[in-house]
């Protein structure tokens, strides 16, 4: 699991911001949506879903932060460990869009900079740093866990 993270409300970020970055987010999903119809198959598919699931229940425990934020756990680096970093940054993105609509949990106008904070930097860079310490520890039974925590360990020593 990842650390905590903002979740930026409606009504938080003026209009330019909020244009801004939905069209960088559109495009990055472009560009995971391209990349992921190489690694979807008949049993990545059904994985991915029961992935978004769980993040969609994790993320449903949130607690208040600051007037206008909440912060509640995230799934980016988990999906990314278990469905690919381009898949896992897509289930995030339905689970924020989903939590957007029917539960007004963070807006859509901050959709695009809940999408590009909580989606694409946990899953996409959260999965770069996993890769890069199972690369650098031993191909061992406790390498994957350690890799894994990494972006929880970096988040804490970063306070």
């Amino acid at each position: 699991m990842d650390a905590q993270a903002m979740h930026i409300s409606n009504g938080l970020i003026d209009a330019p911001v909020s244009a801004a970055f939905a069209a960088l987010a559109v495009a990055a999903l472009t560009f995971c949506v391209l990349r992921a119809r190489h690694d979807l198959d008949e049993r990545l598919a059904p994985m991915a879903g029961l992935v978004a699931a769980f993040i969609f229940a994790v993320q449903m425990l949130n607690f208040p932060v600051v007037s206008g934020t909440s912060g509640h756990l995230l799934g980016g680096l988990l999906a990314a460990v278990l469905v690919g970093p381009w898949v896992g940054a897509l289930c995030v993105s339905v689970v924020l869009f989903v939590q957007a609509l029917v539960f007004a949990d963070g807006g859509l106008s901050a959709l695009g900079l809940n999408v590009i904070n909580m989606a694409l930097v946990t899953a996409l860079g959260g999965y770069f740093v996993f890769r890069g310490l199972r690369f650098l520890l031993p191909r061992t039974k406790s390498g994957v866990p350690i890799s894994s925590s990494s972006r929880f360990i970096c988040m804490l020593t970063a306070d």
